[in-house]
Order: C-alpha cells, then sequence, then structure tokens
C-alpha cells in the first residue's frame, strides 16, 4: 500500500471514528421534533397596533414628569386614536412647551395645536411608527424565546412567519394549558395607586372619575383553589412605575410557608419605588399585571431597599410560572392566536417507526440492485453508502439537529443521492474500458472525468437546500439540514472514500478485467 493510500485509509478511519463518537448513543444525541415526539404546535399574530398604544402609555407617564420639570402646568396628558394630547393649565405654556417636546421628543410630531384650549396635538413620527412595528415583532420572539428556555421545554422551535406572525413548536409539552399561560400573558406589571377618595360600589353608581378605572382582583377558595369571585378596586390611571425598571424575580416563601413572587428593581426603579412609598405612607398602592390586581397592600413606610413581593395566593407552579415572566420581561403587544395544534405521542411513535421502516427498505432495495448491477463496484459503493449514513448520524448529533419527518425524507433522498455519484463514476470506467483502456487506467479516467459532474450536481443541490433552510420554516428546515449534510457527505464518500476503495483493492495486483 502506497504512502498516498494509507493516508486516505487513515483520514476515512478518523471520520468513521468521530461520526460514531458523537452519535453513540443515537437515540439520546439526536433529538425529535414535535412530529415525532408529540407537542404543541401553536402560531400566533403580535397585535402591532397595541404595540403603538402602549409605546403611547410609556410617553405620557414621561412625559408629564418631564414636563413637570421644567415649571410648565399640566392639566392632563392623554391619548385618542392614535395621537397624544397635552392640554395645559395657561396658554401662555403653549409656545415653552412645544419647545421643549420638539427638541426631548424627536419621535413626535407636531400635527396642530388649539391656543384657546391650551392644548397640543402630537402623533409618533412615520419612522418610529415603522421601527415600533419590526421592534414589537423581534422583541415577542426575543421574549417568548426567554420564557419557553426558562420554562424547560427541550428543542422549541420559535421562528416569524411573514411580517408580524410567530410559530411556536414545543415537542414533548405535557401540560397544555401551563404553557398557553405562559406565552400569552402580555405581562405588564404596573404599579398604580388607588381612589380612596371613592369606593367601588359609589363609582359604579355615580360613575367613575375620569382619572381612574375600575380593576379586579381575584378571589380563591384557599381549600380548592378555584376562582369564586372577583373584588373590585377604583385605581388611578396614572402609572407610576412599571416592570422594565426590575432586575430580578424569583419565588420565596412566607412564615407561613405559602409561596410569593419576590422582585427586585435595578437603581432607577429602586429609586423610583422609594420616592413613591416615601410620598404615598398611609395609602394603598395596588400591583396590577395585565389589568388585573394581584394585591393592594397599605404602604405603611417608605421602601428604600429596592425590593417589593407579589402576593395572590399562588401554587408554586402559579409563583414560578409568574417570576419566570417576569424575568423575560413583557411582551411588547398582546398575542392574538391564530392556531393551535397538539400531536399526540402515540403518532409521533408511529411515524418514526415508519419512517425507520422507510429508510431500512429503501437502503436494502438499493444495496442490492448496486451489487445485482455493478459487482464489485456495487459493493464499494453500498460500503460508501453505509459510511455517508454513519456520517450523517454523527454530524445531526455534533449539530445539535432536530429530526423531523420532512427530515427523514430528506434521509431516503440522501441514500438514493450518495448511490447516484458512484453510478456516474461507474458508467465512465465502464466507458473506457469498452475504449480499450487498461482497468487501472480506466479507474483513474473515470474518477477524474466524473469529478466534476458531480461537484456541478451536488454543489447545486446544495444551494437549493440552503435556501430552503435560510426561508423555510419548521418541517422544510429540518428537510433542508438532512438534505445538506446529505450532499456533502455523499461527495465525500463517492470522490473520496470510493475511489481509495478502488486502489486498495486494485493495489500491485496485475488485473486485466473489471467486472463493473
Amino acid at each position: 500500500m502506497t504512502k498516498s493510500n494509507i493516508w486516505r485509509l487513515a483520514i476515512i478511519i478518523g471520520v468513521i471514528l468521530a461520526s460514531t463518537f458523537f452519535a453513540w448513543p443515537l437515540e439520546k444525541q439526536i433529538h425529535l421534533g414535535l412530529d415525532l415526539q408529540g407537542g404543541m404546535h401553536l402560531k400566533y399574530e403580535v397585535d402591532v397596533k397595541e404595540a403603538l398604544e402602549s409605546t403611547l402609555d410609556n410617553i405620557i407617564n414621561d412625559l408629564s414628569k418631564f414636563l413637570g420639570s421644567h415649571n410648565i402646568k399640566i392639566r392632563s396628558i392623554g391619548k385618542e386614536k392614535g395621537k397624544l394630547l397635552v392640554r395645559l393649565r395657561s396658554d401662555t405654556d403653549i409656545n415653552k412647551a412645544e419647545e421643549v417636546i420638539t427638541s426631548d421628543y424627536p419621535i413626535l410630531t407636531k400635527t396642530r395645536k388649539v391656543a384657546d384650549g391650551g392644548v397640543l396635538i402630537y402623533k409618533l413620527t412615520s419612522d418610529h411608527e415603522e421601527y415600533v412595528y419590526k421592534n414589537s415583532v423581534s422583541q415577542a420572539l426575543e421574549t417568548l424565546r426567554n420564557r419557553i428556555d426558562q420554562f424547560g421545554v427541550s428543542e422549541p422551535s420559535i421562528q416569524r412567519e411573514g411580517e408580524n406572525r410567530i410559530i411556536i413548536q414545543l415537542p414533548g409539552i405535557k401540560d397544555r394549558q401551563r404553557a398557553i399561560d405562559l406565552i400569552g400573558k402580555t405581562a405588564r406589571l404596573e404599579f398604580r395607586m388607588l381612589n380612596e377618595a371613592i369606593d367601588p360600589a359609589s363609582a359604579f353608581e355615580r360613575g367613575i372619575p375620569k382619572d381612574s378605572a375600575v380593576l379586579y382582583e381575584k378571589e380563591f377558595d384557599r381549600i380548592t383553589k378555584k376562582i369564586i369571585g372577583r373584588k373590585p378596586y377604583v385605581i388611578k390611571k396614572k402609572v407610576e412605575l412599571t416592570g422594565d425598571k426590575l432586575a430580578n424575580a424569583e419565588v420565596r416563601f412566607s412564615q407561613m410557608n405559602l409561596p410569593y413572587v419576590a422582585i427586585d428593581f435595578n437603581n432607577e426603579g429602586g429609586k423610583i419605588f422609594a420616592q413613591l412609598t416615601s410620598d404615598n405612607v398611609g395609602r394603598r398602592m395596588a400591583i396590577v399585571l395585565d389589568d388585573s390586581v394581584y394585591s393592594a397592600p397599605v404602604i405603611r413606610e417608605a421602601i428604600t431597599g429596592g425590593s417589593a413581593m407579589i402576593e395572590g395566593n399562588f401554587s408554586y407552579e402559579e409563583a414560578n410560572d409568574l417570576a419566570i415572566i417576569l424575568r423575560a420581561g413583557s411582551l411588547p403587544a398582546p398575542l392574538i392566536k391564530l392556531e393551535e395544534r397538539t400531536v399526540g405521542p402515540s403518532l409521533g411513535r408511529d411515524s418514526i417507526a415508519r419512517g425507520i421502516n422507510s429508510i431500512v427498505i429503501g437502503s436494502i432495495i438499493v444495496f442490492l440492485f448496486m451489487i445485482f448491477y455493478y459487482r464489485l463496484g456495487g459493493i464499494i459503493a453500498d460500503i460508501a453508502l453505509g459510511l455517508n449514513i454513519v456520517i450523517l448520524s454523527g454530524a445531526l448529533a455534533y449539530f445539535g439537529a432536530t429530526l423531523t419527518l420532512p427530515g427523514i425524507a430528506g434521509i431516503i433522498l440522501t441514500i438514493g443521492m450518495a448511490v447516484d455519484a458512484n453510478v456516474l463514476v461507474f458508467e465512465r470506467i465502464r466507458e473506457e474500458i469498452r475504449n480499450g483502456k487498461t482497468v487501472r487506467v480506466a479507474v483513474d479516467s473515470g474518477f477524474s472525468k466524473a469529478f466534476l459532474t458531480i461537484i456541478d450536481a451536488n454543489v447545486t443541490t446544495l444551494i437549493a437546500a440552503l435556501v430552503l433552510f435560510q426561508f423555510g420554516t419548521g418541517p422544510i428546515k429540518g428537510f433542508a439540514v438532512t438534505l445538506s449534510i446529505g450532499v456533502i457527505a455523499s461527495m465525500f464518500t463517492a470522490i473520496f472514500v470510493s475511489k481509495t476503495a478502488f486502489k486498495y483493492f486494485l493495489g500491485n495486483r496485475r488485473i486485466t478485467e473489471l467486472k463493473i
């Protein structure tokens, strides 16, 4: 054996050992997709219009404090049909307020001003509206990834579809409702003061003040944990502090061994919370999540440690899910559920069995055909095909790819493509032998002449697979992954492994006839 053949053989053995190392044991190393393992498929649409409304809400909260710091007296700041209305106490402050807003809020553009009423009307610039549209979907994707990662789902798939839709696949998920609750909550956390000048009963009779709203707290049965009623509160519309100032949230237990969610603010949030509690000692403050009151404690003293707690008669699981949601952050806009499908594990097992049977039957048919038609060449092609499957398994395991039913289809297609390259080589060798070339020259010539054809055919297929991976979703990506790896493996086995096998077989022997 020549030195060149020794090096070739060493590379092949190295690839086999590496592939086997990464793939063993195969059932533990390769993750199964939703269609093979069972689980949930969800499709949501991000309500981007609400994202614009939320942006205006944040501006209202900031602008009120900002104008106050410039000694501009405000009657009210509100929104109406996507526009911001700034009502001033004095007409003389209009020009000053306009100048301050223009210089410090470039994302706002003035539509008009009503001098007599001391009203300035603004809307978001078209550029910022477009930014909010795009960013709301990207932020929703990132928030959902954080929530699901902390939830502990193995190999979830979270992808964007179109402009504002998100597809979520959760393989192996068992608690369907818990997953939906975790994903669907907007989780906008707000700290707002109660309007203690009026009780809920009076508010329903005489009307709710313009600066307030009625929100409810769910009441649970202590034993069954079922909702038995809703307690109303009259709460100020003004948001004093939001959940975007949180640094951490975790589950802790009270002295009565009841779980609650402890939250820690960042530096800015801690200062605001300290000032808020200092200014409102003896008054009640509501902790509101998605327009639902979780608790409304009385502020006994100023809280300067930058921490607070959320109590709500939780189970540990509910408290943990709430902590996950708060840590991951709130969604920039509500999600509208468009589709929900559940794949049972029995269907997944049936799909796996059928997929494996397809691979085995397809491989056997190809193996027998190659041996029958190409004799020695067929045996070499079958060896290369077996190695191709080993390399494919090792690569899928190494990259942590998720195997789906279309992915199995990609493997079956790869089996056919793997021998296709060998067929091109063998036909070239046959042609050279018919032209009177010696066996050794015919083999060398067959590989060299088929080389460019094999490269062209496989590279174009690889480009198509990469395009499918880049622009496809879910199952399409699974097919593209196995096809791409299979194409690369088949080029290696057809060009490198098969040629090495022929060179080893021919060696220094004087062979005058080759049955191929």
